[in-house]
C-alpha cells in the first residue's frame, strides 16, 4: 500500500520531505491522470491541510502572494484589480470547471507543460515561485523555476508554498489570448500574455510579454518588452510588434500547427492583445 501523510504545517511537510522522495498533492489534476491503471510510484504528501497556503493576499511593499493550494476557481472569484485580467483569462482555459475547482495555480506551473496557460500570464507578471526546505527559503522567477518539458529547478526535499508577483501601480493591466482548434477544452498552438504599468501622464513604465507553445517552455519577448517602456498607452502599440521579436521562440511542427503558422498566429495575437490594453 502507498504512504500517504497530510501535514498540518509547512515544517512538518518539510521534515518530510528530507527524509525521502514524495510526490507532492495539491489538487491531484496532473498526479491521478499520470497513474491511471497502475500504483502511485512514490508516497504521497497531502499539502491541503496547511492552513496559510490557500488564498491570495495583497502584502505589505504592495505585492501580491498566491498560496500553493489556490485553485484558479479561486483566482476567478477573487476580486482583484485590472493587473489580474490575463491571469483570470487564463484560469478560464484551463479544463473544464471542474479541474479549475480542483487544480492549482503552483500545480499547472510544477507540471511545466509546454501548454501549461498559467505560464505566460504568471511570466507577464514578473511572478517568483517560492520554494521551501529544512534548508531556509529561496525564490526564483518563473522562467528560471520552468526549466523544461516536465523538469522545474525544485529539489526534492522543496516544497513550492507560494507564488509571488511584485508591486505594480494602480494603471497596471493585463490580456491573455490562447488559440486552440477549436474554442473550450484544447491545448494551444499558441498564447499570449502581456502586462504594460503607466505612470500618471500615460507613458508606459513596465512591460512584459511572454507566449507559451511556442518552444520546450514559455518564454518573453525582451526586445517588445524594452521597444514598449516609454511609448504612451494611448497610442497604436500595436504597431510597435514585428517578426524579430519573436527570435526568442522555437515553434514546432506537429498535429496542431506548423511552426510558420505558430509564428504568424503569435503575431497576430500579440497585436491584438496591445490594442486590447489600448482601449
Amino acid at each position: 500500500m502507498t504512504r500517504f501523510e497530510r501535514p498540518e504545517s509547512v515544517a512538518e511537510a518539510a521534515r518530510l520531505l528530507a527524509a525521502g522522495e514524495w510526490a507532492v498533492l495539491a489538487g491531484g489534476t496532473d498526479l491521478y491522470p499520470a497513474h491511471v491503471g497502475r500504483q502511485l510510484a512514490a508516497p504521497v504528501l497531502d499539502i491541503t491541510g496547511i492552513a496559510g497556503l490557500r488564498g491570495i493576499r495583497r502584502e505589505r511593499d504592495g505585492g501580491w502572494t498566491i498560496g500553493a493550494t489556490t485553485t484558479w476557481t479561486d483566482v476567478l472569484r477573487a476580486d482583484l484589480p485590472p493587473l489580474f485580467d490575463g491571469l483570470k483569462a487564463a484560469a478560464c482555459e484551463v479544463g473544464g470547471v471542474q479541474i479549475q475547482n480542483a487544480g492549482t495555480v503552483a500545480g499547472n506551473v510544477c507540471n511545466a507543460s509546454p501548454a501549461a496557460d498559467g505560464a505566460p500570464a504568471l511570466m507577464a507578471l514578473d511572478a517568483s515561485v517560492v520554494l521551501q526546505s529544512e534548508r531556509g527559503e529561496r525564490a526564483l522567477p518563473v522562467e528560471r523555476f520552468v526549466q523544461g518539458n516536465r523538469r522545474t529547478a525544485r529539489a526534492a526535499d522543496e516544497l513550492v508554498v507560494a507564488i509571488r508577483m511584485p508591486p505594480r501601480s494602480a494603471n497596471a493591466r493585463s490580456v491573455f489570448l490562447k488559440l486552440g482548434g477549436r474554442r473550450y477544452l484544447t491545448i494551444s498552438m499558441t498564447m499570449v500574455a502581456i502586462v504594460i504599468d503607466a505612470d500618471a501622464s500615460g507613458t508606459v513604465t513596465y512591460a512584459a510579454a511572454a507566449v507559451g507553445s511556442c518552444a520546450v517552455v514559455a518564454r518573453r519577448l525582451p526586445a517588445l518588452e524594452t521597444r514598449l517602456v516609454g511609448a504612451r498607452v494611448d497610442d497604436a502599440l500595436d504597431l510597435l510588434v514585428g517578426p524579430s521579436d519573436l527570435v526568442p521562440l522555437v515553434p514546432i511542427d506537429d498535429l496542431r500547427a506548423t511552426a510558420d503558422y505558430r509564428r504568424d498566429a503569435t503575431l497576430t495575437l500579440l497585436r491584438r492583445a496591445l490594442k486590447a490594453l489600448r482601449a
